[in-house]
């Protein structure tokens, strides 16, 4: 099986590295095109960096020498560290959210569609590819189930980013070019306000299989 030939350890490091570079080109590019969505984007993937850390520490902690006489204490920190994930994503989506709506009411933002056009290529391209990686192995195990979720919501984020940005460039060069200025944070707040759904899914999940583990303990 997929899961055999390459570990959960491995594939999270390649999921790190990923959100790294996705962070870094994200946030310094969306600084320099002046465009809080690209800023989105690459604040999603560093905090998907700092939460697939955390993940790679969880496995680190199950092998633990406590936990080899409590494995239903074991069973537990996977779930914990994916409703963790989950909370942590719910936040960030609605600060952005918050952001963007401040951009409007302040006018705007003007945005260099060029660049953010080429990021946005790149972008689709590469969190489709991380996605399809992880989703192999996914079903196997509930951290990268909640891996590949995460990229799945970057990859689809990625797609409305680039679409937002050819309306952009199609509005800049027609009768409504006023409204330009507004399609990079109505972007974040089409995208932050439908995908907070997905991580607060994946937590209530988690939670449920917590309570059901201890459920199970305490039935001992």
């Amino acid at each position: 099986m997929f899961r055999s030939a390459v570990s959960e350890k491995t594939l999270l490091s390649f999921s790190s590295f990923s959100s790294f570079l996705f962070a870094l080109l994200g946030i310094s590019l969306g600084l320099w095109a002046g465009s809080l969505v690209i800023v989105f984007d690459g604040a999603y993937s560093l905090v998907s960096l700092a939460l697939t850390l955390v993940s790679l520490g969880s496995l680190a902690l199950r092998k633990h020498p406590v936990f080899e006489e409590q494995p239903n204490k074991a069973l537990m920190i996977e779930p914990a560290v994916v409703a963790f994930k989950g909370l942590a994503i719910s936040a960030m989506c609605l600060f952005s959210f918050g952001s963007a709506v401040l951009a409007i009411v302040n006018g705007g933002r003007d945005v260099d569609t060029g660049l953010a056009l080429v990021f946005g290529l790149i972008n689709v391209v590469g969190c489709i590819a991380t996605y399809l990686i992880l989703t192999r192995a996914s079903k196997q195990s509930l951290l990268l189930d909640a891996e590949a979720k995460q990229w799945l919501m970057d990859s689809v984020i990625s797609g409305a980013v680039l679409l937002g940005f050819v309306v952009a460039m199609l509005l800049s060069k027609s009768a409504y070019a006023a409204f330009a200025v507004y399609a990079d944070p109505a972007m974040v707040i089409i995208a932050s306000a439908y995908f907070v759904w997905v991580p607060l899914k994946m937590t209530l999940r988690a939670l449920n299989q917590l309570n059901s583990i201890r459920k199970l303990e305490f039935s001992y």
